[in-house]
């Protein structure tokens, strides 16, 4: 029962560690509008700038998802916090475009680094028997981690002092902090190689995986792609469109997004696994066309709504993703077939969030959203059709 009882403690930990470096990836999220206003550059290069994150990530995800495999989870994770700490550094430093440009592509390759490894670290901590358990906590940390970050940043800019440089002075903290707690976690990777045995990563698959990969990327690149507009447009819409100037407002509704997706995961024990990612898409289409409205008829009750039925979608999706992917993969490429997943997840957070910063340049903020919902809505439907005609067996 101790046993039990500390490794649930150490997973814990583990999560929240994992928490404490997503929420700094999102944690600029309601302050572009500030940037812009001090720096005088356009919602296209609010859209770049977001996306130069996800570009670091992939990199990471494709050169070295597989390090921890090799390697060790803890060194990944401890070089992950360094580049988080570094970005917050470029952040506090930031006289223009070009240090938001860094800070963010540090950003990306500290998330890139824990996404795979900090999934699997989680995983692996979690008492024996427990891996469905591990798993859910693991994407609640990513999931609610991310929520933190503009939540955490949205307050403070609102209600205390320096809007630009407190929030990531809290975050250095925080880091600090994490890099003491794994310090004092064990290692899980029994058998460690040399850091010159990692090889960048060819996208390819284990035989016994290729079955649930495809409805399983499917689901994280229309989830992650609802986040990425939601993360990088909806702050301009809230106070152009909307009239909502609060930075704390702005905070909220993306953190709703992001805090619904963890409760999706949790209603997951309720759905059951097989069918998560045929439901988690259904909600993705229904979040859609609520933001559709809400971009018609500016409406701030129907972004809300979007937020919570979106996110809970994703997150219904997502763990179900997760969760069969994770138990197909064998224990040695676990971390490298996850960082996979992650890799299909962040190209759909960086494209089109990237063209609908084009088109907000043309047509327009609101029509380049319904263009997006509109390819989105496509792709969700084909994906829902092509889940319910062959639908992949999930272990509970």
């Amino acid at each position: 029962m101790d046993g039990v009882r500390r490794g649930w403690r150490q997973c814990l930990l583990g999560g929240a560690v994992f928490a404490v470096c997503m929420a700094g990836t999102t944690l600029p999220t309601p302050l572009y509008n500030l940037y812009q206003q001090k720096f005088g550059f356009s919602e296209l290069m609010v859209t770049v700038v977001y996306a130069v994150y996800a570009f670091g990530v992939i990199g990471v995800l494709l050169l070295a998802g597989n390090a921890s495999d090799a390697v060790g989870r803890r060194p990944v994770l401890l070089c992950g916090l360094a580049f988080a700490a570094v970005s917050a550094v470029c952040f506090l430093c930031a006289t223009g475009l070009g240090w938001l440009y860094a800070g963010r592509l540090l950003s990306g390759l500290s998330a890139g680094l824990f996404t795979g490894a900090a999934t699997a670290y989680v995983i692996d901590l979690a008492p024996h028997g427990s891996g469905s358990r591990g798993t859910l906590v693991a994407t609640a940390a990513n999931m609610g981690g991310l929520g933190c970050g503009p939540l955490l940043a949205g307050l403070l800019a609102q209600y205390a002092p320096w809007p630009l440089y407190l929030p990531f002075a809290v975050h250095l903290v925080l880091v600090a902090c994490s890099v003491a707690v794994l310090l004092r976690l064990p290692e899980t990777v029994g058998e460690r190689r040399p850091l010159r045995t990692v090889r960048p990563q060819r996208p390819g698959l284990p035989a016994q995986v290729r079955a649930v990969f495809g409805p399983a990327a499917i689901a994280a690149f229309v989830g992650f792609a609802l986040f990425g507009v939601f993360t990088a447009v909806s702050p301009a819409f809230l106070e152009h469109s909307l009239d909502v100037h609060s930075r704390a407002v702005s905070g909220l509704v993306v953190a709703l997004a992001f805090f619904a997706s963890t409760a999706g995961q949790l209603a997951v024990g309720v759905i059951g696994l097989g069918r998560s990612l045929p439901v988690g898409c259904a909600a993705l289409l229904a979040g859609l066309a609520l933001l559709a409205g809400a971009l018609r008829w500016d409406l701030l009750v129907l972004v809300v709504l979007s937020a919570i039925v979106g996110g809970a979608g994703q997150g219904i999706a997502f763990r179900g993703a997760l969760s069969a992917v994770a138990q197909a993969s064998p224990d040695h490429q676990r971390a490298a077939v996850i960082s996979l997943l992650f890799v299909v997840a962040y190209v759909g957070i960086s494209l089109p969030v990237i063209g609908a910063g084009v088109l907000a340049d043309r047509i327009g903020l609101e029509g380049a959203g319904l263009v997006f919902i509109a390819c989105m809505a496509v792709l969700v439907a084909v994906a829902v059709l092509y889940l319910l005609r062959r639908r992949t067996p999930a272990r509970t």
